[in-house]
């Protein structure tokens, strides 16, 4: 009987899934834990695995490529916990998300679920990278999931432009970055279910749409994707609010507020909506004191997205509606969004930093580089 899940994987074999589990809690139906490991730090793992055992553990390896250094160093680590703890039948017990059949196999896993290798990783959810959502709310959630996905992707092939929300949202980014500056935005899930949605945002658009050159490879004269960042409310009130209120930089702020209460619990939902539009309120109108330190400026603008619900349906249309808005703008900017060469050199680099880490050579390094491996290595 299996109680655990543990999906190992980073970036969009992570985020994704880790941000829909949680936003849907309440829709569980397997009774199963899930649990997501993706930081290469071994402490996380080793965290998780303290709380497991290896007889009712089943490790899902998400790797489109089955390369993926971080995802690789845990699979291989929880597969010696696994055989060290006891664990007999690796292919009961590890499945892998994967494209690249031959290399699960070589690992000992016979159960592979493939998708497209033309499918990002931001971009994945919907496919079987979706699947600890799947197990976590069962087939038919799944499919509800998928099911407002298409009809927010159906509205976006045919609402006529002055109403068709994912073009309206890009051309706003595009008017705010372009034509007043604003290199930033905040998202404000005023819903605590949906507290990773901003790290799967920041993916989303930054990894998709912060590239400085077009499609042909041509330098930008304009500036492409803002900095996205932000906490759920009303946690957010009490750490950075007071620099979007009174702060030198005007930050655009993304409210997501869900209409209908997921629990009854008197008074806590009343209150929460209530700080989400007083913040709203606030940021637009302002205070007057002027010459005061309690003067608030106003007129910072923010958008109010209000689910009337928070269900696999609705998450998946607010999903699909953020895919295709990050599209727009990216095609007004001239970019691919679905390409991320900006990853790629860093991860060359560990790798020779990571050589180098075992001997202490610094021969050809830059002196920073040099100093910081030097501060590091321990003979």
């Amino acid at each position: 009987h299996i109680t655990d899940v543990i999906n190992i994987g980073i970036g969009g074999s992570d985020l994704g899934p880790q941000m829909a589990v949680l936003a849907l809690a309440e829709f569980a139906t397997s009774g199963q834990r899930i649990h997501f490991v993706s930081n290469v730090d071994g402490q996380e793992l080793a965290g998780v695995l303290a709380h497991c055992r290896p007889e009712s553990t089943l490790f899902l390896i998400a790797s489109k490529t089955f390369t993926t250094t971080e995802t690789m160093t845990n699979a291989h680590s929880a597969k010696a916990w696994f055989e060290a703890q006891g664990g007999h039948d690796i292919g009961q017990h590890f499945a892998a998300l994967t494209t690249n059949v031959a290399a699960a196999n070589a690992f000992g896993i016979q159960t592979t679920f493939g998708f497209w290798d033309w499918v990002g990783g931001r971009y994945s959810l919907w496919s079987a990278i979706g699947l600890p959502l799947a197990i976590a709310i069962g087939s038919t959630g799944f499919r509800e999931l998928l099911a407002g996905a298409h009809a927010m992707d159906e509205h976006f092939r045919t609402a006529p432009l002055a109403q068709n929300l994912p073009v309206r949202l890009g051309l706003l980014d595009v008017w705010y970055r372009n034509f007043h500056g604003f290199d930033s935005r905040s998202i404000a899930p005023y819903s605590s279910p949906l507290r990773r949605l901003p790290a799967y945002l920041q993916q989303l658009e930054m990894e998709s749409n912060g590239k400085r050159v077009d499609a042909e490879g041509n330098t930008l004269p304009f500036d492409t994707a803002p900095v996205l960042w932000g906490e759920p409310g009303t946690n957010g009130q009490h750490a950075y609010f007071q620099m979007l209120h009174q702060g030198t930089r005007v930050v655009p702020v993304e409210f997501i507020a869900v209409k209908q209460a997921a629990n009854s619990l008197p008074g806590h939902h009343t209150k929460l909506l209530a700080n989400a539009l007083a913040q709203a309120q606030a940021l637009m109108n302002g205070k007057d004191d002027r010459g005061g330190h309690r003067h608030f400026p106003g007129n910072r603008p923010s958008t109010f997205l209000l689910l009337d619900e928070l269900t696999p349906a609705s998450l998946g249309a607010l999903i699909a509606l953020q895919e295709h808005r990050v599209f727009v703008s990216g095609s007004l900017w001239g970019i691919n969004s679905f390409d991320q060469w900006g990853v790629e050199l860093g991860k060359v680099l560990a790798k020779d930093l990571e050589a180098r880490l075992a001997t202490g050579d610094v021969t050809g390094l830059d002196g920073s580089s040099a100093g910081l491996l030097q501060k590091i290595y321990k003979k």
